[in-house]
């Protein structure tokens, strides 16, 4: 590790505690004045010192799976939602724990003012970590590789990172070897975008020889290889792609995990369900639950159920099309639904009969899906698991994330399978579901937002 990475690290590590300790400190306090005078049994120092250790554990495990914690890699709004929400959540689990030590209901107000202060802290606290941050270190100088003419978009992506990234200067990787080295020892950081592998190959090679930074986009084929398990005959190492991604233990857990989350959610989520339907129903007397056709594990097709958003005729004309940004066809109730993501609830019936999973790629309909393999073949490769309420596209994708990306984030969650990953995904769904922007339709015109980018 170099020095500036070590400093980088060294700095993020103590904002990170300055940030857990503040508002420890306030919970704390709260807990002390407050709550103590609530419990059964009173605390004294050391009783104090466990829970506000207890508290420090939750607030910084949501903290760090939110990236509240991440000064200089994400914006100061970003940061401002995701150590929000980590808070809040944190603090939710804090009055549990207060409620049954007390065994009673203790008062929210106090809990309701120390969060208060605690974004208040946590505002001062990005602002002046972000700044510090942006001051000791500037943004990395970058080149620019990249082997497709429509390199346009990834530019703009970059930008959103203006303070993190700045690209320098770009050259085509078909230019001479020579001139592509000697490119890469006027920066301190690489980029290949969309370079072959044949290309990509030397350029690599030199940058891993002369330590230089190197982010590469990666295919297809890197995505399953890096999920590959490293076997060894004698003293040859393969690497092994199993035929099943997901062994059947997993498979087993899963299942369970599906029945008792869908259950749950069924039960806590039935009045705002009906309430919901009512609402559609009053609207202009249509349906209240959409049906439609899509597909799931091993290219089979089932009926997913949805409250319905859109007018009755919204595809009258037989032609399967994505919502679009301000799509006419949305009904004012199905705005607000689709906002705040009630329209998906009537899947969790899916979920429970098996034919979709809590986590895993969203599902597609035949029709859009067919379109999307003319293009890219690899988009079949989405069905080697069930289809999911939720999954790692959506959690790092937005709902307009072109289709060979979200593939790329599906086939990294199919490869990479853990329980542990999808408890994860679950968990950050919380914070998905507070982004609007995650529920964009794609550019208005568009059937399928395919972008042409091959996989070479």
């Amino acid at each position: 590790m170099n020095s500036l990475q070590l400093r980088k690290r060294l700095y993020n590590f103590i904002i990170s505690l300055i940030i857990v300790a503040l508002e420890t400190g306030v919970m704390a306090y709260i807990e002390v004045v407050y709550y103590n005078t609530e419990l059964p049994k009173a605390f004294y120092f050391w009783g104090h010192v466990f829970i506000a250790f207890v508290y420090a554990f939750i607030l910084f495990v949501f903290s760090a799976m939110y990236g509240g914690l991440k000064v200089g890699s994400f914006r100061m709004i970003e940061l401002l939602f995701s150590q929000g929400v980590s808070t809040f959540i944190t603090n939710v689990i804090f009055y549990a724990i207060v409620t049954l030590l007390a065994y009673h209901f203790p008062s929210i107000i106090p809990l309701m003012v120390g969060t208060i202060i605690q974004c208040f802290i946590i505002g001062l606290w990005i602002i002046t970590a972000t700044y510090i941050h942006r001051f000791l270190f500037p943004p990395l100088d970058v080149l620019l590789i990249y082997g497709n003419d429509n390199k346009d978009s990834f530019v703009e992506k970059v930008k959103t990172r203006r303070h993190q990234f700045k690209i320098n200067e770009s050259i085509y990787a078909e230019e001479p070897i020579s001139e592509i080295t000697a490119a890469v020892d006027r920066h301190k950081a690489v980029m290949l975008w969309d370079v072959s592998d044949v290309m990509r190959k030397d350029i690599f090679k030199y940058c891993y020889e002369h330590s230089v930074e190197t982010y590469v986009m990666p295919k297809i084929m890197d995505i399953i290889l890096r999920g590959a398990t490293p076997v060894h005959i004698f003293d040859t190492p393969l690497l092994l792609t199993k035929s099943s991604p997901i062994e059947f233990e997993q498979l087993a857990f899963k299942r369970l995990f599906d029945i008792i989350l869908s259950l749950v959610l069924i039960v806590v989520s039935s009045p705002f369900m009906l309430i919901t339907a009512l609402c559609v129903k009053l609207y202009d007397g249509g349906h209240i639950i959409y049906s439609q056709k899509r597909l799931t594990i091993d290219n089979k097709e089932f009926n997913i159920y949805k409250f319905r958003s859109m007018r009755e005729d919204a595809e009258s004309d037989g032609v399967a099309r994505l919502a679009s940004e301000k799509d006419d066809r949305v009904t004012p109730i199905g705005k607000v639904i689709r906002k705040v993501r009630l329209d998906e609830l009537p899947q969790l019936f899916n979920v429970l009969a098996g034919s979709m999973s809590f986590v895993g790629p969203r599902p597609e309909r035949p029709e859009i899906a067919a379109k999307y393999i003319e293009d890219m073949p690899e988009f079949a490769y989405r069905t080697k698991v069930k289809a999911g309420i939720t999954g790692y596209a959506q959690v790092y994708g937005k709902y307009n994330t072109v289709p060979y990306d979200k593939l790329k984030l599906d086939l990294y969650y199919i490869e990479n399978f853990s329980v542990w990953m999808d408890i994860k995904l679950v968990i950050l769904t919380v914070r998905t579901l507070c982004k609007f922007d995650s529920t964009e339709g794609v550019a208005k015109g568009n059937i399928t937002p395919i972008e042409a980018d091959n996989d070479k």
